[in-house]
């Protein structure tokens, strides 16, 4: 049987309009650092999107949770941000900010399998 290991995870959330505080969960990021694993997985789906009344660029919005999965993954694909350690790269994505497309506070789990984890908790928090 395989050790449980801490990972953390944040929801990944669109926020049509900022000042408004309504938001949409369309993803989950998670790390664990025992598995050197950091993977974001995330949906835009549009028609629930679009029950915010709002004018989102869906294909902008798209491009920037592809820059995730990129930095995710790290290397120059990733740009600046996806050359930092692993550790640098998920709290540089789960950093609180003003913008359209922002993560929950991070929380803690314990787990054997990180991928595994990231699929139960985009179920259970996404869909």
């Amino acid at each position: 049987m395989q050790e449980n290991q801490l990972y953390e995870y944040a929801v990944i959330r669109v926020v049509p309009k900022v000042e408004r505080e309504e938001f949409l969960n369309v993803g989950i990021i998670l790390y664990c650092k025992k598995q050197g694993f950091l993977q974001a997985k995330y949906i835009l789906d549009k028609q629930r999107l679009s029950i915010f009344g709002t004018e989102l660029d869906f294909e902008d919005l798209e491009k920037y949770l592809q820059t995730w999965e990129k930095i995710c993954i790290g290397g120059k694909d990733g740009g600046p941000i996806g050359m930092l350690p692993i550790a640098s790269r998920f709290r540089w994505l789960t950093a609180t900010r003003s913008t359209i497309v922002q993560t929950s506070k991070t929380h803690p789990g314990y787990t054997g399998d990180a991928f595994k984890t990231l699929e139960c908790l985009f179920e259970a928090l996404v869909l």
